[in-house]
């Protein structure tokens, strides 16, 4: 027997569950993994919500983790039981004292790399690799727009940004969350609690706007983020904790300046166990070498994931928070 969180039916933090059950035996191309530490992200709040479906009720959540290999498939290559691993896409169920995944979700993690470091960093490293690398491969002078860049993703953005020499604008909710992007690497910052975007994207781009804005914000802050893109330029609408961006006319990227946009999945790009573990190898490298700084600010015992949660949804946290095992 083992502890999980699970949910029977959608709503608020208050329907997680901390219960016991029978971990599955992996089949042959699934590895079990022992979790060190888990991590905690807002799309996990959009399976418990209902805003995405699980696959059936009751479910596990979470799909980002870090431990060791406790029982291998009969089919599996690339892991023996004992190894360093690490994850960040699902299945559900990384809220969990143990998880069974397929085999090309994992992988191999570096002595440099703690635990604690590679469940804060998987998801939204992975993320924020795509992003900058690959869905728009942002180069050194280009100016950046970034929502919410104090948050878990921001604060890996900020710095990632500035190791490429980007000037990286990042919109905040407060003074401190503002010095914090700054210290992070963020070459400006947007109070948006009593400051106009896009006008003050306008003011620091010389009128140019950015050739790419990424955000995960969503809803609330979509037709502000098509203000702020340069003509022909990309916006990367890649989360939804506002709210789901929906109603969209596409005539608006005519009258905005011929604009592209893309919806992005971290799914997408590590698609095949070669492609992730490339992605993880590149995050990894910057950790170790000292340009991205991991940084935990919330640590919380699995059994108080509902609390973790709540934290989260209020916009109470900044930088990454991980749940640890008792």
């Amino acid at each position: 027997m083992a502890k999980r969180i699970q949910f029977k039916a959608h709503g608020g933090p208050e329907v997680l569950e901390y219960v016991d059950f029978t971990p599955a035996e992996p089949g042959p191309q699934q590895v079990r993994v022992r979790n060190k530490a888990i991590g905690l992200n807002f799309i996990d709040t959009y399976f418990r919500s209902g805003l995405y479906a699980p696959p059936a009720l009751p479910s596990g959540l979470g799909t980002e983790g870090a431990g060791v290999v406790e029982a291998v498939g009969s089919e599996v290559t690339r892991f023996k039981v004992g190894d360093r691993v690490a994850y960040g896409s699902g299945p559900l169920g990384a809220y969990s004292e143990v998880h069974v995944l397929p085999e090309a979700n994992l992988v191999k993690l570096p002595d440099a790399i703690s635990f604690e470091q590679a469940a804060a960093v998987m998801l939204k490293g992975l993320t924020v690799q795509y992003l900058l690398r690959q869905t728009y491969q942002v180069q050194a002078g280009d100016f950046i727009l970034f929502h919410a860049a104090a948050g878990g993703v921001g604060s890996l953005a900020c710095q990632w940004a500035k190791a490429l020499g980007a000037k990286l604008i990042g919109t905040v909710s407060s003074a401190e969350k503002a010095e914090r992007a700054k210290a992070l690497g963020a070459w400006a910052t947007i109070d948006y609690s009593h400051e106009d975007v896009a006008s003050r994207v306008l003011e620091l781009t010389d009128g140019k706007k950015c050739p790419v804005v990424y955000d995960g914000v969503g809803k609330d802050t979509w037709l502000t983020s098509l203000d702020c893109v340069a003509p022909r330029g990309l916006l990367v609408s890649f989360g939804n904790a506002s709210g789901a961006v929906d109603g969209v006319n596409l005539g608006i990227l005519s009258q905005k300046g011929s604009l592209y946009v893309t919806r992005p999945t971290l799914a997408g790009y590590a698609n095949n166990a070669e492609n992730t573990q490339a992605m993880a190898d590149e995050l990894f490298q910057m950790i170790a070498s000292g340009k991205l700084t991991v940084d935990i600010c919330q640590r919380y015992p699995l059994s108080e994931a509902a609390k973790a949660q709540t934290e989260l949804s209020a916009r109470r946290t900044v930088g990454s928070t991980v749940l640890l095992l008792d």
